[in-house]
């Protein structure tokens, strides 16, 4: 939530204009507010007044805000509208094209640059002359063509994206894939080229011909597709990455010919939801409200141990046939019980053919499995990736059919016991 510090009420106060204001630049941040809601906050605010900096934003909160993915966008708009006094300077610095080799001083916040890039809407943001020691004009060198915008947007991370890249990043999603490899099965299929041969159709076809052997019957391997079976953490910490990969997992359970036989989807966070009936809804954006209503504990607290168990105890034997293939998509950040987690884990390893572990945090060059979550976890998966950006999700559909995969895996285990 933002920061509760001081309301200054100015002297010749517009109290509806600014509200009004304000409303408009959280529509154009994505929240869905129309006329309507603008006036029950007027009156809402009139009635309950503002002289406490809480009231006032959880008033404002209780109008404009009915879905959990709209919380992080409204703390940070208002928090940008309402109380830094430099706001306009700050998000100018924000929305400026940023040279590579020039570090930040400070990251944006989750919904920061949307916030931004919604208040600063029509805004000129171009940059100014840059002038040498001499008073000559240097050559500004733009170097934001020199890669196109479609290959930058694969490789941004999802907490980082504006409103019109979320909306981009969105259809690329929905043109990925998540292709897999057949398993062979013991079962077999009539095949004038098989390598096995079919003793019982060679036996009834020569009952039929009175005893006589004129051909023998070969089959081959028939192929057997795996299920693939997704637990998305949705708490406080991923939402912004969970609701984008869910937008891709979408896909891959409406695509036909992907090979998987069945798609599961359960969300997490205190508690285990399964959310599959929901993604095999064809409209996108319907399929993930329905998952959005269904699971209640969206930007929560994380309890991975306990909705492990969950897991294992009743919908691993229901789910986990014909050699099931595990996303677990988590940041690992967990304060239970570390036995307990790395039990469950070791559990939910032995009952797949492979556990495949996306961790935004993997996009950091120094993360080190220093947090007690993720040193219970890690022994216990067979590969071990990044999953905070389109790139790293391209890279997951070529390796996810290689067992001899690990990703990250060894890396960090070399780590953890040195």
């Amino acid at each position: 939530m933002a920061e509760q510090l001081p309301l200054d009420i100015p002297e010749d106060p517009k109290l509806a204009q600014n509200i009004t204001h304000f409303a408009r630049a959280l529509r154009k941040a994505g929240l869905p507010i129309g006329t309507g809601r603008v006036v029950d906050a007027i009156r809402a605010v009139q009635t309950a007044g503002f002289t406490q900096r809480q009231d006032f934003y959880w008033t404002l909160h209780a109008c404009f805000v009915n879905r959990p993915e709209h919380r992080t966008v409204f703390a940070q708009v208002f928090r940008l509208y309402w109380r830094d006094p430099r706001y306009l300077e700050h998000m100018m610095s924000m929305m400026l094209p940023a040279i590579r080799g020039v570090q930040e001083e400070r990251k944006a916040d989750a919904a920061e640059k949307r916030a931004a890039e919604a208040l600063l809407d029509g805004v000129e943001r171009d940059q100014p002359e840059s002038t040498n020691d001499e008073g000559e004009t240097e050559l500004d060198i733009d170097a934001s063509q020199t890669a196109s915008s479609e290959e930058r947007l694969r490789s941004l991370d999802f907490e980082q994206m504006s409103t019109a890249e979320i909306a981009q990043a969105k259809r690329l999603l929905a043109s990925l894939s998540l292709p897999v490899k057949p398993i062979e099965s013991r079962r077999g299929q009539p095949s004038h080229v098989g390598h096995r041969i079919d003793r019982a159709r060679t036996l009834r076809a020569a009952m039929r011909q009175g005893g006589e052997l004129h051909e023998i019957a070969r089959q081959k391997q028939r192929p057997r597709w795996p299920n693939l079976v997704v637990l998305c953490d949705i708490s406080g910490s991923m939402s912004q990455y969970s609701r984008l990969i869910l937008h891709f997992l979408h896909t891959v359970s409406n695509a036909k010919g992907a090979g998987w036989a069945k798609v599961h989807a359960f969300t997490f966070g205190t508690r285990l939801t399964n959310i599959t009936r929901h993604l095999h809804q064809r409209d996108v954006d319907a399929a993930l409200a329905a998952a959005g209503a269904e699971a209640q504990d969206w930007e929560g607290g994380t309890r991975i141990g306990e909705c492990l168990h969950a897991f294992n105890r009743d919908w691993s034997r229901r789910v986990m046939g014909q050699g099931a293939v595990v996303l677990l998509i988590s940041d690992g950040l967990d304060r239970g019980d570390a036995e307990a987690l790395a039990k469950e884990t070791e559990r939910l390893h032995l009952s797949a053919r492979r556990l495949i572990w996306l961790n935004p945090l993997l996009r950091w060059d120094g993360f080190a499995p220093k947090a007690q979550g993720v040193a219970a976890m890690l022994p216990h998966v067979d590969s071990f990736r990044a999953g905070h950006s389109i790139a790293s999700l391209e890279d997951l559909a070529t390796v996810i059919s290689e067992p001899g995969d690990m990703g990250e895996k060894a890396r960090l285990m070399s780590a953890l016991s040195g």
